[in-house]
């Protein structure tokens, strides 16, 4: 008795079985979208900083200036969206140190894989011209970004002058994309 031809298994349909098992295991690693379901929320305390918006008045009506000792805001920019929408603003702060921190407030991206912050010298420009700028020219990963929502701090490397650097991108490394971006616009 022959073997029918319905119960036969062809020799390459085997290969063609395990490279399609193994190419959804490299697709699921790669673009990890699960990830578009899973919110991170982190919410750092908020350095206080001393806007003259803020700052307590004299007796005379007029803001008092802040104190050497008090973190003071150095530039700031609301976030734009890239390849995902994206709100929050950045500050850049100086600390009472004569440290820099970027602060994320209010931040509301998609999350995905490799997500980083990084300082930049690109322009922000809207839409896809802005996508892919950002580790073009000068720029500084300042770390993972922690959550993709909430309130954050990112301190800046003490060797680097964060006043050559003009915005903010929530970067993702494993694409090459930027996700949203803030314009610096100087305090």
């Amino acid at each position: 008795m022959g073997r029918g031809r319905s119960t036969r298994v062809r020799p390459w349909m085997g290969g063609v079985l395990l490279v399609a098992v193994a190419a959804a295991g490299l697709g699921l690693y790669w673009f990890q979208p699960w990830k578009l379901w899973q919110d991170e929320t982190v919410n750092e305390a908020l350095p206080a900083t001393a806007d003259a918006s803020r700052a307590p008045a004299h007796s005379s009506g007029k803001p008092a200036a802040p104190s050497a000792s008090e973190p003071v805001t150095l530039a700031s920019g609301d976030l734009i969206s890239h390849e995902h929408a994206t709100s929050g603003t950045v500050r850049l702060v100086r600390l009472a140190d004569g440290s820099h921190v970027v602060r994320l407030a209010d931040l509301d991206t998609s999350n995905g894989p490799d997500l980083r912050v990084l300082l930049t010298d690109a322009p922000v420009e809207e839409g896809r011209a802005g996508w892919h700028v950002f580790d073009d020219g000068k720029h500084i990963g300042l770390g993972r970004l922690k959550g993709n929502k909430g309130s954050q701090n990112y301190p800046v490397p003490t060797h680097i002058d964060p006043s050559r650097y003009s915005s903010v991108s929530i970067w993702c490394d494993r694409f090459d994309v930027s996700f949203g971006a803030a314009e610096l616009v100087r305090a």
